[in-house]
């Protein structure tokens, strides 16, 4: 084809959704001026969006979906254009989330995001706001996205929730003192929802701790896994059940060790009144 530009997938989270797109167009053998007329748009547009020189917004993201038939594909690659302050796979990681029938989470450091109060997300958020690790832009997208996830685990009907916490996650100050009161409460109201289990990994577990990074699992409606795992750098979106199982295994070994929901809950209590 004269003056097709090849594309660069690898370049960015924008590039990947024009590549995406432009394969789901030729699959169906539309030129752009066909499918930017199903979209109410120009074939211009489409170039530009293919090419990774304009963002997929929201809204075009589903007006393509509905044109080529297909589902929220793009809708949900996009957020991964949006959601420039997060690792690679986790806006996709969240997608499924929402629409999870068990929500499996071990983290460890901080309280993991559908579990924080607003105070709790605001001050980590300023925090890497301060030292330049994201934009202000970023944290605002940050913050929402907590929102958005904690909107989607109070669904009806909700998800059942499993989290396993690092002591770490108890025990880091992360604002002021009410701040982390506040969570600490929280965390014990969460355990005590009939949706929830919540257990705590004790630093005396030493190394008989099967996982060191943070972890989390969903089972999704039709019994499938999806698994999202990340390091400082990185994170990895795995669909592959033989990929999933090991790991989920890994997550009841921990489990067993942890202490058991009582426990957890009374090592908050003792945290929140001082105590050692």
């Amino acid at each position: 084809m004269v003056n097709r530009k090849d594309l660069e997938p690898e370049r960015s989270p924008a590039a990947r959704f024009g590549q995406l797109l432009r394969t789901l167009r030729d699959e169906r053998g539309w030129t752009q001026d066909e499918l930017g007329e199903r979209m109410g748009c120009s074939g211009t547009h489409i170039s530009a969006v293919e090419t990774g020189r304009r963002p997929p917004t929201q809204r075009f993201a589903r007006s393509a979906d509905k044109a080529l038939g297909t589902g929220d594909r793009l809708e949900r690659q996009s957020r991964a254009v949006r959601h420039t302050a997060l690792l690679e796979g986790f806006p996709e990681y969240v997608t499924h989330e929402a629409r999870a029938a068990e929500i499996r989470l071990y983290e460890v450091g901080v309280v993991p995001g559908v579990l924080q109060t607003s105070q709790y997300a605001s001050a980590l958020t300023a925090r890497a706001v301060e030292r330049g690790a994201i934009t202000p832009e970023q944290g605002e997208e940050r913050l929402s996205l907590v929102l958005e996830r904690q909107a989607a685990i109070i669904r009806t009907p909700p998800p059942l929730v499993f989290v396993v916490l690092d002591e770490s996650c108890l025990r880091r100050p992360v604002g002021s003192a009410d701040i982390m009161d506040d969570q600490l409460s929280a965390l014990a109201e969460f355990a005590a929802l009939p949706n929830s289990v919540l257990q705590v990994a004790p630093f005396d577990m030493g190394d008989r701790r099967p996982l060191s990074l943070p972890l989390y699992i969903l089972t999704m409606q039709n019994r499938s896994l999806v698994s999202y795992a990340e390091s400082a750098l990185r994170g990895q979106l795995e669909r592959d059940s033989n990929s999933v199982v090991p790991v989920l295994t890994a997550y009841h070994q921990l489990q067993a060790e942890a202490l058991s929901q009582a426990a957890s809950v009374a090592m908050i209590e003792q945290l929140r009144k001082g105590s050692p």
